[in-house]
Formats: structure tokens, C-alpha cells, sequence
């Protein structure tokens, strides 16, 4: 186990398990976003009980594989490439899907699929150089929850036609402003060394 000091100054242990609980909580978020895609063609693109209750679940799991991990003394390597991978992953499924269908735009996705590609090949510029990767921002989760509420949304509510192309432009600020600070977060490492997290 290692100790390490995060971009906020606090002391973090760090382990090299990858059976944990927030582990898998993330691992299943990365997952749900299947089963939430094959329901929701299945109802005739309607929302029921049970596309609701997995997206809360996928909301309430970004936020319980983080307090698990600090409460259980778990943070691991591996959660924290998993963590954000898992919102990655579950993000794109679903605004594929829903620029297939016409909800979303294409520029939309193009713009974030460039931002996760500037974001990862930071973190793999940071692995290399300092032998590990670096933690999320918090930015970054609050994007990817205005994300997830703009999906739902388009999906539910197609006919807010402002409230989604608020959403949409919030989005897109947010995700910027989350590039900044992982641009930020990246250049700190770079300068006080791997003694951060």
C-alpha cells in the first residue's frame, strides 16, 4: 500500500487490490447502460419503473464507489482508472445510441468524444511519467451528471425543446470547464511530482 497526496493536500492510501466493492459498483455502472438501451426499445422508447430505477442507480453509483472506497480504505490503482472509465464507457453507449435515433446531435457527441480523448491521453502522459494515474476531478463528475440529465431528458421529454437545448449548452461549458482542470490538474502533477494523486 502507498500513501499519496492528491491535488487538495489530503493524505490518501493507495492499494493494489482490484476485488473491492467500489470496484465492482463501478465495473456494473460501466454495464448498465445495455440493459437500459434493450429496455427502452423493448417499451416502445417509453419510460417505465425500471429504466428509471437504473439510471438511478447509475447516478447514485458514481457517487458510492467514491464514499466506499474512503470509508473502506480501498482506494485502489485500479478504481482509479475504472472510476471514470466506467462513466466513459456508459456515457457513450448511451449518446450513440441516442444519435442514432436522432435525439442528440452528432456535433454534441463528436465534442465529447474529443474531450474523453484529451482527458485519457492525459492520465496514460501522467501513468508513464509518474508510474501511476491521477484521480478524477470533481468538475469532471458534475459534468458527467448534467450529461446523464440531459440524456433523460431528450429521451423522456423530447418535446422540452428548450429545456434541452439548455441542457445541451450547459454540457458543453461544463465539459470545457472540466477539460480545464484536468488541463490544470495534469499540469500540477507535472510540476510537484508524483507525490500527487
Amino acid at each position: 500500500m502507498n500513501e499519496a497526496t492528491n491535488i487538495d493536500g489530503k493524505i490518501i492510501p493507495v492499494k493494489q487490490d482490484v476485488l473491492t466493492l467500489p470496484n465492482a459498483i463501478s465495473l456494473s455502472r460501466a454495464l448498465i447502460a445495455i440493459p437500459i438501451l434493450m429496455l427502452h426499445h423493448a417499451s416502445g422508447k417509453e419510460a417505465n419503473w425500471l429504466i428509471v430505477a437504473l439510471i438511478g442507480y447509475a447516478f447514485i453509483s458514481d457517487y458510492l464507489d467514491g464514499y466506499f472506497a474512503r470509508k473502506l480504505n480501498q482506494v485502489t490503482e485500479f478504481g482509479k482508472v475504472v472510476d471514470p472509465l466506467a462513466d466513459k464507457i456508459c456515457a457513450i453507449i448511451l449518446f450513440f445510441y441516442a444519435v442514432l435515433i436522432g435525439i442528440i446531435p452528432l456535433f454534441f457527441f463528436i465534442i465529447m468524444i474529443a474531450r474523453d480523448l484529451l482527458i485519457l491521453t492525459g492520465s496514460l502522459l501522467i501513468k508513464r511519467k509518474q508510474g501511476k494515474y491521477a484521480m478524477s476531478v470533481m468538475s469532471g463528475k458534475v459534468a458527467v451528471n448534467i450529461l446523464a440529465i440531459y440524456w433523460i431528458v431528450a429521451f423522456f421529454f423530447p418535446e422540452r425543446e428548450q429545456t434541452i437545448e439548455f441542457l445541451m449548452l450547459l454540457s458543453i461549458i461544463l465539459m470545457i470547464y472540466s477539460l480545464g482542470s484536468y488541463v490544470h490538474r495534469y499540469i500540477m502533477i507535472q510540476k510537484k511530482g508524483a507525490e500527487f494523486n
